[in-house]
């Protein structure tokens, strides 16, 4: 049995934009929060502003992504035909 659920609207990706943007704020203010207080030095703040940030603002994607709806699964895809001229 497949539930059919309404494709997701502007609301959605105005959500989107805006959790990506929250997510990245909160994100730096940690680093920095964390920078700041001494629990990081700076060779591990540019560690993890360098290679640990973008990994979260993917995982912070995948989680926003999956909520609003534009998560696709196998029975989305459509074969593709080109048309002859």
């Amino acid at each position: 049995m497949t539930t059919s659920r309404p494709a997701p609207g502007p609301d959605a990706a105005r959500a989107f934009r805006l959790g990506i943007v929250a997510g990245a704020l909160v994100g730096l203010a940690i680093a920095g929060l964390l920078y700041w207080t001494g629990s990081l030095t700076l060779f591990a703040f540019g560690y993890v502003l360098a290679l640990l940030f973008p990994v979260y603002l993917v995982l912070v994607a995948i989680a926003l992504s999956v909520w609003l709806g534009y998560d696709k699964d196998a029975t989305a895809l459509r074969p593709v035909y080109r048309t002859e001229r």
